[in-house]
């Protein structure tokens, strides 16, 4: 978000998680600040505890001190770790790495948060090491007659292709080679991309015939060593793909699927029965779900599971591999995500971007 205060940042004991995330997600500090009603630092809170309170089974309802006993009662720091105001910048990096954290809250001499530091604050992201392989081949029948001339990656948001948006965050948090799955007017998309000089990646292109599915394409990739990151074509976030890198490890995972929290609004009154009693009536009610997000993380090994032809979705891959036996895990997303699939979903790319730059 452009113009972000520090007031951006700031969350009380008693707001839900799920707003709390909002605020981290919006601001793109990766924290958000527990303050009281003076301004004073009681906690911090960032998205890798939002995540691993939801892989805890903590519901994004609950309020934010819930986390907040979670830190004092387990974590490695259970006071949050703040330096005073004017602490030099050299000082301050110093802190955070003795401390391993990423934002470093600045304090002044009543404990009032005024503002923060980030470890991030670095002209040039380290590499990431991952191959990523964007699937762009399909037909986006959803979105004619946009899709009659134009490739859906290739539609555009505030005047770049989706895919470009894609790809310059790749390339913006390290990932040096990208592998673009290509089928329904490819040339568009070849023409732009080049060999992905200009855009700061070294670009392939995997070419199907006949379309083949969310992992076919994966069949035509040279021996990798490096975990693959695959994402839809059709897909705008602002995931950390270190954090996912950091879980997949962590949960020594074949595949982690990215997944995202939903509301789903229900368009009709439900119906709740016991037996052959009704028990309650909810009128038009909100379920919460948690859905595929079309982004995955890949041991290199599973690609040898991917045949050399026919149709084969990601998710046969992945249901071949729990019949296995093999670990797949799961990692939550709790930053921005949509799925263009739909023309309102488009509509909503283009409203969701204007409301980031302003």
């Amino acid at each position: 978000m452009v113009g972000t205060t520090i007031h951006d940042l700031f969350v009380e004991l008693g707001t839900e998680l799920r707003e709390v995330m909002r605020r981290i997600d919006r601001a793109a500090k990766g924290i958000a600040l527990v303050v009281d009603g003076a301004q004073r630092l009681i906690a911090t809170i960032t998205d890798g505890d939002i995540r691993r309170a939801i892989l805890a089974g903590v519901t994004l309802e609950e309020p934010v001190e819930r986390l907040v006993e979670r830190k004092r009662d387990s974590a490695r720091y259970p006071a949050p770790i703040s330096a005073p105001l004017g602490t030099s910048e050299a000082a301050g990096l110093a802190l955070m790495q003795a401390h391993r954290i990423r934002q470093l809250p600045l304090v002044d001499p009543d404990g009032v948060v005024v503002a923060l530091q980030m470890l991030d604050d670095r002209p040039i992201a380290e590499r990431l090491p991952v191959q990523a392989v964007v699937m762009a081949g399909g037909l986006g029948s959803r979105l004619r007659p946009l899709t009659e001339t134009t490739p859906k990656p290739m539609l555009p948001i505030a005047g770049q292709p989706l895919l470009e948006h894609i790809i310059r965050q790749l390339g913006s948090c390290g990932i040096e080679r990208v592998a673009i799955a290509t089928n329904y007017k490819k040339e568009h998309i070849t023409a732009h991309f080049g060999s992905g000089e200009g855009f700061g990646v070294e670009i392939a292109y995997l070419n199907e015939e006949e379309p083949r599915g969310t992992a076919g394409a994966l069949a035509q990739l040279e021996d990798s060593r490096e975990p693959l990151l695959v994402i839809n074509g059709d897909v705008l976030t602002r995931l950390d793909f270190r954090a996912l890198l950091l879980h997949h490890r962590t949960q020594r995972a074949e595949v982690t699927v990215a997944v995202k929290d939903v509301a789903l609004r229900v368009p009709y009154g439900v119906v709740e029965v016991d037996g052959a009693r009704v028990s309650a009536l909810r009128e038009k009610p909100q379920l919460e779900v948690r859905v595929n997000a079309g982004i995955y993380l890949l041991e290199p090994t599973v690609v040898s599971s991917v045949p050399t032809d026919g149709r084969f979705d990601m998710t046969h891959l992945i249901d071949q591999l729990l019949a296995g036996g093999r670990r797949v895990s799961w990692f939550p997303i709790i930053e921005y995500w949509l799925d263009i699939g739909q023309p309102e979903d488009y509509e909503q790319a283009q409203l969701d971007h204007e409301e980031r730059e302003r």
